[in-house]
C-alpha cells in the first residue's frame, strides 16, 4: 500500500506540473504582442552628394567633399574614405576616426550640402533610356512607359530588374512584360525604389544570377551592345 500511495502521489505531482505549464501557455498566448518601435530611417549618401566638412578648432581643414561613383570621398586630412550607404551621423564618427590620428580631440560638423534627387535608370531597347526622377510610387511598367516604351527590337519576355541591397550589390528579377500585358496581371508587377535598374534586352540572356556586384553590371550591358 505505501508503495502505491508514493506512486499515486508521484502521479498526481506530474498532473499538476503539466496543468500548470498548460496555464502558463494558455496565458501567454493571451497575452497582446510586444509592439517595437520601427528604426526611423534617415538619409544614406549617394555617389554625387556633396559634403560640406567643417572643423572647429582648425579651420584651415575645412572642405566641401563630393562622393565618388565608388562610395569614397578625399579628405585633406585622412585621405580616402568610404561613405556611400552610411548615414550622416555614422560618416561623422567614420571621419572622427581618422582625423583623430593626428588632431587631438576634435570637433567637427558635416553638413549635406548638395544632393542626388531619388532616380531609377531604364536602360536598353526603350525609345528614351536614361534616368526618371523618383517622385511618388513607380512600377516597372509605368517606368518604361515613362521612357517612351518597348523598341519592336526588345526582348519583352525578360526584362530584368536590378533591385539595389546595398551600396555594392544588386537582386536581379525577371519580368515578363508579354504575360502582364497579355493577361493584365498587375499583381505581377514591381514597384521600384531609389537606385533600381531597368535593363530591357534585344537578345535572350541565357545565365542570369540572382545576385550581383555592380562592377559586374558590364555582363549584362554587352548582349545590349550593336
Amino acid at each position: 500500500m505505501k508503495g502505491m500511495n508514493r506512486s499515486y502521489v508521484i502521479q498526481f505531482g506530474v498532473v499538476l506540473l503539466l496543468l500548470a505549464s498548460w496555464g502558463l501557455a494558455a496565458r501567454a498566448q493571451s497575452r497582446a504582442p510586444v509592439l517595437t518601435v520601427p528604426r526611423e530611417d534617415r538619409y544614406t549618401l549617394h555617389p554625387g552628394d556633396v559634403l560640406d566638412i567643417q572643423y572647429r578648432y582648425t579651420p584651415e581643414f575645412n572642405q566641401t567633399a563630393t562622393v565618388q561613383p565608388d562610395g569614397y570621398i578625399s579628405l585633406q586630412m585622412g585621405g580616402d574614405l568610404k561613405v556611400g550607404g552610411h548615414t550622416l551621423h555614422e560618416v561623422r564618427g567614420l571621419i572622427l576616426v581618422k582625423v583623430s590620428v593626428r588632431l587631438e580631440s576634435p570637433e567637427i560638423t558635416v553638413i549635406l550640402k548638395e544632393f542626388q534627387k531619388p532616380y531609377v535608370v531604364v536602360a536598353g531597347e526603350v525609345n528614351q533610356p536614361g534616368k526618371l526622377e523618383l517622385r511618388e510610387r513607380l512600377t516597372a511598367i509605368q517606368a518604361v512607359l515613362l521612357a517612351g516604351g518597348l523598341k519592336e527590337t526588345a526582348k519583352s519576355s525578360q526584362i530584368l530588374v536590378f533591385k539595389r541591397l546595398n551600396a555594392d550589390t544588386a537582386e536581379v528579377k525577371v519580368l515578363n512584360f508579354k504575360t502582364l500585358r497579355r493577361t493584365s496581371d498587375l499583381e505581377n508587377d514591381m514597384v521600384l525604389q531609389a537606385g533600381d535598374m531597368i535593363l530591357v534586352p534585344r537578345n535572350r540572356i541565357s545565365k542570369v544570377e540572382r545576385y550581383i556586384r555592380y562592377a559586374s553590371m558590364a555582363a549584362y550591358l554587352t548582349p545590349l551592345l550593336p
